[in-house]
């Protein structure tokens, strides 16, 4: 029982701790791209909305739509995670 009670605890605070870390770069791409939201969720199959909300960070994409995105974009998955232009 006390260790489902610590798995539980280190759930939580795992998830506390990804719900902190949310981000990405996508809107930052669309901008130096000069694509609007409208025309990427035209290009993934998904609502303007629910691009609004993914530049946001309000909703972080799956995997899937990640790779998806960044084959819209014409540029890697890490671009849109990490700012190379801070990696040097």
């Amino acid at each position: 029982m006390l260790k489902l009670h610590f798995l539980l605890n280190l759930i939580e605070i795992l998830s506390d701790m990804a719900e902190k870390l949310k981000i990405n770069r996508i809107k930052a791409v669309l901008a130096e791209k000069d694509i609007m939201h409208k025309d990427l969720a035209a290009m993934v199959g998904k609502t303007p909305s629910a691009i609004t909300r993914i530049c946001n960070n309000d909703f972080q994409p799956t995997l899937k739509l990640l790779r998806d995105i960044a084959i819209a974009l014409d540029v890697s998955i890490c671009e849109l995670l990490v700012d190379p232009r801070k990696e040097k």
